[in-house]
């Protein structure tokens, strides 16, 4: 267990000390997606969703749930985000009765610890937001794909799925 940071010398969950770390601009970006029925998806995209604007509730969910990851994820650092944004495309699968949403998250902060959890926090809590405000419609959507695409900074350097 000497190389998982987040369990003690006993094999006990712990926070990681990051008080000896120095502060560096760090970014992670996270990409998710939700399948859909092709109508589901082009009531989403003429907004016709009885609910409201699918996408616009989803983004502020997203920076929501980046913003109050430390409350959610045990282990995570509290963390003052410099910017988050998410940004959406809607797209045709192929399939003569589907789509999906992709989700891109960036989340941003000149802090001792990476934001992955922030950024992959947005995108999931974004999906399920587009799954609550489309289930009336559509119950058989699938969220997933959800994955670290890049993080900037840190010891670890530069990481590019």
């Amino acid at each position: 267990m000497n190389d998982l940071t987040h369990f003690d010398e006993q094999g006990r969950a712990r926070m990681v000390d990051v008080s000896n770390k120095a502060e560096t601009s760090r970014v992670a970006v996270a990409h998710g997606k939700v399948l859909m029925k092709k109508d589901t998806l082009e009531r989403i995209r003429s907004g016709l969703i009885a609910k409201g604007d699918v996408l616009a509730v989803a983004q502020v969910a997203g920076i929501m749930a980046a913003k109050q990851t430390s409350q959610i994820i045990p282990m995570c650092h509290p963390l003052g985000i410099t910017g988050t944004k998410l940004s959406f495309s809607l797209k045709d699968t192929g399939e003569v009765e589907t789509g999906e949403v992709e989700i891109e998250a960036v989340v941003k902060v000149q802090g001792k610890t990476g934001v992955e959890m922030e950024a992959l926090t947005a995108v999931s809590v974004a999906a399920l937001t587009i799954y609550d405000m489309c289930k009336a419609i559509d119950k058989s959507m699938t969220i997933g794909e959800i994955y670290l695409v890049e993080k900037q900074g840190g010891k670890s350097g530069h990481y590019m799925r």
